[in-house]
């Protein structure tokens, strides 16, 4: 393989959409929800390499509906060239319900049909895409179809005329073939003298053939593993990896030996199996990674080995892949734990290095409650114009974010939830308040079942908390408050939501210089992670260094610290942000009442009108973000 390349890797194959059982041990008939993920072993692979760092593209269709869309921006979302991803208007992309059910091998069934994967043709291959990269990948299942056999022949004789290696996933599922019926799709092995035949004209062409037993039997035309290794050797060169699940893998470079044992040979990580689904694409995943850098084969097989033990302790399959933090943890381990769920560190690696935020938020804070209600009652006007006015504040979010990719906007359900249903699903930063306003100590919205609350909430939305806590406080209001946090984090983490939790000093009281650095150290001690700290404004650099000096101990993976504007005119926030901005580990602001404070009172009071108020937050909204990007210039101190 020529090192000199765009790309590491091309995979075709199948491409869908996995919606495993959220309920653990249900039949499939008694399932009641599912999660959706990416799926289709060339789609996990191409998924579980670019976590790996490995530059991989996917060539391949999807439907031109939700759920193809879904694919492709998940695909990139994970770093995986989807410029050969066509979106084909004829065919939709196909699904795969699963049952995490271990005593019946996870029954699935393929909603698959006239399915866009399936539908690649020749014209879908362009010769100078796979010889831009180090190695094609090809699965097993495209050589089902007419269409997309013809298409991965192409793309493998591309590969040889250009250099570019040639791996085979052989990725057999014989409910594809039509040699089970469709309600046998978790039935690993069916005899079928087409499928060999389809198999073994591929063979010669391989430089490595990856399988399991099963696979490699199907390929190799016989139920004996040995004898069907020998027969894969017979016509083709390429190494060949037997997968051996918990045991892990058996590698064959060169002669067939008279046993599998002698074979090169590096056992799996014992661990504990939640969900075994994944094991392969994991594997595969983690040995290119190693192969495609000219790694030995024996690393190459460790790195394998240690990707299928990671994912098989976890839900589903792509989103379970490890990224390189989590594989070097994993195997600087002396000890490894048996149930890999129960190390939070690696949890909490997975959580925080797979997760994409923005470099920088400028964040227009509008879910403020109580302090709007006391505005609307001081002026004498019904609460209820308050939910015209957050739908008027958020134009004015969307006049500036047009030209500001770092906008953001935080919002609430009480009043705001009309104009949170018309940001949503636009492409924005969105935090959405799961707080009881004003509570201390604090209340979340659905009280003791705020998990409940939190899975009706699009994904999207960035749980925000607001905290009123001191270091002084009584034990009592402390315990109760982290309870509620600590609640709050667990059912974040359980439905993969991000979290921002903003702590401020409770009326009357005030911060001295290391207490902020204190709260933050409390609640990483308590097991809580939080993906972005919101803190109340600080004129003193040394504020802030505590505070960057606290978060990068106990957390390196920190996305950033957003400042607060608490209502400050501009000239203050200005010495606020040029104090914030010396700490590198400050990455924006969320201001509401600096910005839109004034021109809120005026329009409730009838002094303005809807479109002067827009403009008017709109311009306050924009003089507040060069204000910070001018803190953060090079050679601006606080």
């Amino acid at each position: 393989m020529s090192g000199d390349r765009r790309l590491d890797l091309v995979c075709i194959g199948r491409t869908c959409v996995d919606l495993y059982a959220e309920q653990e041990g249900a039949k499939l008939e008694d399932v009641q929800s599912f999660r959706k993920y990416v799926g289709g072993s060339a789609a996990n692979i191409a998924f579980g390499t670019a976590r790996l760092g490995v530059r991989s593209a996917m060539l391949t269709r999807v439907g031109e509906e939700p759920l193809g869309r879904y694919v492709r921006g998940a695909l990139e979302e994970a770093g995986v060239d989807v410029s050969r991803v066509r979106l084909d208007p004829e065919h939709l992309t196909p699904y795969v319900l699963l049952a995490v059910r271990e005593t019946e091998g996870f029954p699935r069934l393929f909603a698959y049909g006239e399915a866009a994967d399936m539908a690649l043709t020749e014209e879908d291959v362009e010769l100078e895409f796979i010889a831009a990269a180090k190695a094609l990948l090809i699965t097993g299942t495209p050589l089902s179809r007419e269409g997309s056999r013809a298409a991965c022949r192409r793309a493998i004789e591309a590969a040889r005329q250009s250099g570019t290696g040639v791996v085979f996933d052989l990725d057999y599922r014989p409910v594809f073939w039509g040699v089970v019926p469709r309600e046998k799709g978790g039935e690993m092995f069916a005899e079928s003298e087409r499928v060999t035949g389809e198999y073994r004209a591929v063979l010669p062409e391989c430089d490595l053939v990856v399988g399991t037993e099963e696979e490699i039997r199907i390929a190799g035309g016989s139920t004996d593993t040995l004898a069907a290794l020998r027969s894969i050797r017979e016509i083709s060169e390429a190494t060949i990896v037997l997968k051996v699940g918990a045991m892990g893998a058996v590698l064959f470079p060169e002669e067939i030996p008279g046993n599998i044992e002698e074979g090169l040979r590096v056992p799996g990580f014992p661990v504990e199996v939640f969900n075994s689904v994944g094991a392969g694409d994991a594997f595969m995943s983690g040995f290119l990674s190693g192969w495609l850098r000219g790694e030995p084969l024996k690393e190459c097989l460790r790195l394998g080995n240690a990707c299928g033990a990671i994912v098989v302790s976890r839900h589903g399959c792509s989103p379970a892949m490890p990224t390189r933090e989590e594989l070097e943890y994993f195997l600087s381990l002396e000890k490894k734990p048996r149930n890999l769920r129960e190390d939070a560190w690696l949890e909490h690696l997975h959580r925080a290095t797979t997760r994409r935020t923005p470099e920088e938020l400028h964040v227009l804070a509008i879910d403020h409650r109580w302090q709007l209600e006391e505005m609307a009652d001081e002026l004498g006007v019904e609460r209820g114009r308050l939910q015209k006015l957050k739908v008027l504040l958020g134009w004015a979010f969307r006049r500036v974010a047009q030209e500001d990719p770092a906008a953001g906007v935080l919002l609430d359900d009480v009043y705001g939830g009309e104009a949170l249903e018309g940001l949503t699903g636009g492409g924005f930063w969105i935090a959405r308040a799961a707080e009881v306003a004003g509570s201390r100590p604090v209340e979340l919205v659905g009280g003791a079942n705020f998990a409940a609350v939190l899975r009706t909430w699009p994904q999207e939305h960035v749980v925000k908390c607001n905290l009123y806590m001191h270091p002084d406080d009584e034990q009592k209001m402390k315990e109760l408050q982290e309870g509620r946090v600590l609640q709050l984090y667990e059912a974040c983490v359980a439905n993969e939501r991000l979290l921002l939790l903003e702590v401020q000093a409770p009326r009357g009281t005030g911060y001295g210089e290391g207490d902020l650095a204190a709260l933050l150290e409390r609640f990483y001690t308590l097991g809580v992670y939080p993906d972005w700290w919101k803190l109340p404004p600080a004129s003193d650099p040394g504020v802030w260094k505590s505070i960057g000096e606290a978060v990068r101990e106990h957390d390196p993976h920190c996305a950033g610290l957003l400042v607060l504007g608490q209502g400050l005119p501009e000239a203050e926030l200005a010495e606020s942000f040029a104090a914030a901005a010396s700490e590198p580990l400050c990455r924006g602001f969320a201001i509401g009442r600096s910005i839109y404070g004034g021109a809120a009172r005026r329009w409730l009071a009838g002094e303005i009108g809807d479109e002067e108020l827009v403009s008017e937050v709109a311009a306050g909204y924009g003089r507040v973000i060069s204000l910070w990007r001018e803190a953060r210039k090079p050679g601006v101190k606080g």
